[in-house]
């Protein structure tokens, strides 16, 4: 948490981020690409991060100084990943001081926006996001794409093919199913589209390094011990 400043032209290539977190631009500007979409952010722009979202990040010519914050409760579950606050000069001073004070003032100024898609790779994340199930030579041939250009196109977008791309959004999809539900595994495997409930053991214990079992008892309330993400 705190400011951070990245270098002009500086690319971070596609990671994952274990802790969930809140990214408010200060100044400059970068292109973000990741498990809920691509935008293009300048100062004041605020983007939400939850827990094992993976993402690339483009800075341009100017760099960019960041303000990372820890979710506030009031935006923990929001489904909007993008807004704007009025004054993000103000959470600096406060996160200085106190960082619930920070929190509180950019969950008050926080205002959701959305972005059109900037072009046909963000079309193809939002449906592979959606687990839609259309074969990608399909998806090519209605949107117009060569099929040859498909997994090309979108791996310079986003940093990873769209086979990995829907594999995550499927693994982060369970994980929010086990934690939020008493639905026994198997249902939850069939209900995502897995072959079977072995294939998102593996799937969910690869992304976060803890079992579905692990997941709902700790959605219960219990310590799961070994195997917890940070």
């Amino acid at each position: 948490m705190g400011r951070l400043r990245h270098h002009a032209n500086e690319l971070r290539e596609r990671h994952c981020h274990d802790d969930p977190f809140v990214a408010v631009v200060l100044s400059g500007g970068y292109q973000e690409a990741g498990d809920e979409g691509r935008w293009n952010v300048r100062p004041g722009d605020v983007l939400i991060h939850h827990a094992f979202e993976s993402h690339l990040d483009r800075f341009d010519h100017r760099g960019a100084e960041v303000l990372v914050l820890p979710v506030p409760h009031a935006l923990s579950q929001s489904r909007t990943m993008r807004g704007r606050v009025a004054d993000p000069d103000l959470l600096v001073r406060l996160a200085e001081r106190d960082l619930g004070e920070a929190q509180a003032s950019l969950a008050g100024q926080f205002a959701s926006c959305t972005a059109a898609p900037l072009d046909w790779p963000d079309a193809l994340a939002a449906d592979l996001r959606a687990m839609r199930d259309i074969p990608l030579g399909q998806w090519a041939e209605q949107a117009g794409v060569r099929q040859e250009t498909l997994s090309r196109g979108f791996r310079l977008a986003y940093g990873c093919t769209p086979k990995a791309y829907r594999a995550n959004a499927r693994a982060r999809a369970a994980v929010s199913a086990l934690r939020g539900t008493d639905t026994p595994f198997a249902a939850v495997a069939q209900q995502l589209g897995y072959a079977d409930q072995a294939h998102m053991t593996r799937a969910v214990t690869m992304l976060t390094g803890l079992t579905p079992g692990g997941w709902r008892r700790r959605s219960n309330g219990f310590n799961t011990g070994a195997g917890a993400a940070p």
